[in-house]
C-alpha cells in the first residue's frame, strides 16, 4: 500500500510518467503482485466450478470416443499417479483463472506501459488489442470444433489397441491446439502491422501473395490436430480469407500513405534533374568582404 501510494503521488506530480529506474521497478512489482492476486482469486473461483469446467474441456474427447464413461478403458481419461487428481485440479483452475481474469491483468500491463506512449501509439495499441482478441477467440472456436476430429484420427492409428490417454497428456494437447489455432488467426493482423511499420507494401505483398497463401496452408497443416484434408482446408481457407481482407487494408493504407507523402521524383525522366528548393539566404559578415 505504501509503495502504491508513493507511485500514485509520483504520477500526480509528474503526469508525463517520467520516473527514476527504482520507481519503475517498484511500480512493476506492484502491478505483478496485483496480476498474481487476480489470477489466484480467479483460480479459486474456478476451483469451485471445476466439474463444469472439466466437462467443457473434456467434451472433444467424449465426442471422439463416442461417449465418456467412468472406469471404462478407451472411454475415459486416466490418472497414473496418486496426486495426479489434485494436480489436475490446480492446473485446470489456474488456466481458467488466467482466462477469466484476463481483463484485469491486461489492464495492469497496459497501465504500466501506457504512460510511456504517445497518444498516436495508444490509439494503435487500442486498435491492435481490439482486433487481436476477437481473432484469437475465433481461432479458439475453430480449434474446439476441429479438436475431436484430430483425436479420432490419433485413436484410429492405434491399430485395434486400447487407448489410455492420461488427463495431463490430454490437457497438453488441448492447450497446444488452442494456442496453435489462435496464433494462426493472428497472421493477417501481423501482416497489417508490418505494413503500418512500412516493412512491406502492397506492391511487395502482391508479389508474395502466392507464397503467403502457401505458407498459410502449411502452417494450417502443422497447427491442425489431424492430417485429414478437410480440417486443414477449413483452417487454411478461413485464414486465407482473412489474409485477403488484410490485403485490402494494406492497399488502402498505402494509398493514404502515398497521398500524405507524395514522391517528388516519381514522374521524372531518367535524364531529368530532380527539383531543388529555393536556397535560404545566408547572413554574411560584411567585414569579410
Amino acid at each position: 500500500m505504501v509503495g502504491e501510494r508513493y507511485v500514485s503521488l509520483k504520477r500526480q506530480s509528474n503526469p508525463d510518467g517520467r520516473m527514476p529506474l527504482m520507481d519503475h521497478l517498484r511500480e512493476l512489482r506492484n502491478r505483478v503482485v496485483k496480476m498474481a492476486l487476480a489470477v489466484l482469486v480467479g483460480a479459486g473461483v474456478a476451483w469451485a466450478f471445476y466439474d463444469r469446467i472439466w466437462s467443457f474441456v473434456q467434451r472433444p474427447y467424449c465426442q471422439a470416443v463416442g461417449y465418456c464413461k467412468v472406469n471404462v478403458p478407451g472411454h475415459s481419461l486416466i490418472l497414473s499417479g496418486v496426486m495426479d487428481g489434485f494436480y489436475l485440479h490446480i492446473k485446470v483452475s489456474i488456466i481458467a483463472g488466467i482466462v477469466v481474469t484476463s481483463p484485469i491483468w491486461l489492464y495492469q500491463f497496459w497501465a504500466f506501459i501506457a504512460p510511456g506512449l504517445y497518444s498516436k501509439e495508444k490509439r494503435w495499441t487500442y486498435l491492435f488489442m481490439g482486433t487481436a482478441v476477437p481473432l484469437f477467440a475465433l481461432g479458439c472456436f475453430f480449434a474446439f470444433v476441429a479438436m475431436s476430429r484430430g483425436l479420432k484420427f490419433f485413436i484410429g492409428m492405434s491399430g485395434g489397441l486400447t487407448n489410455l490417454f492420461t488427463a495431463d497428456t490430454y490437457i497438453g494437447y488441448w492447450i497446444a491446439i488452442i494456442i496453435g489455432f489462435g496464433l494462426c488467426f493472428e497472421v493477417p493482423l501481423f501482416l497489417v502491422i508490418l505494413n503500418l511499420a512500412r516493412v512491406i507494401t502492397h506492391e511487395r505483398f502482391r508479389k508474395w501473395r502466392r507464397l503467403i497463401i502457401f505458407l498459410v496452408f502449411v502452417f494450417a497443416g502443422i497447427a491442425s490436430p489431424s492430417p485429414d484434408p478437410l480440417t486443414m482446408l477449413l483452417l487454411g481457407g478461413v485464414v486465407a480469407l482473412l489474409v485477403e481482407v488484410a490485403e485490402v487494408i494494406i492497399f488502402l493504407n498505402d494509398r493514404r500513405y502515398n497521398r500524405l507523402h507524395p514522391d517528388l521524383n516519381a514522374n521524372l525522366a531518367d535524364d531529368e534533374l530532380s527539383p531543388v528548393g529555393t536556397p535560404e539566404p545566408v547572413d554574411v559578415d560584411s567585414s569579410l568582404n
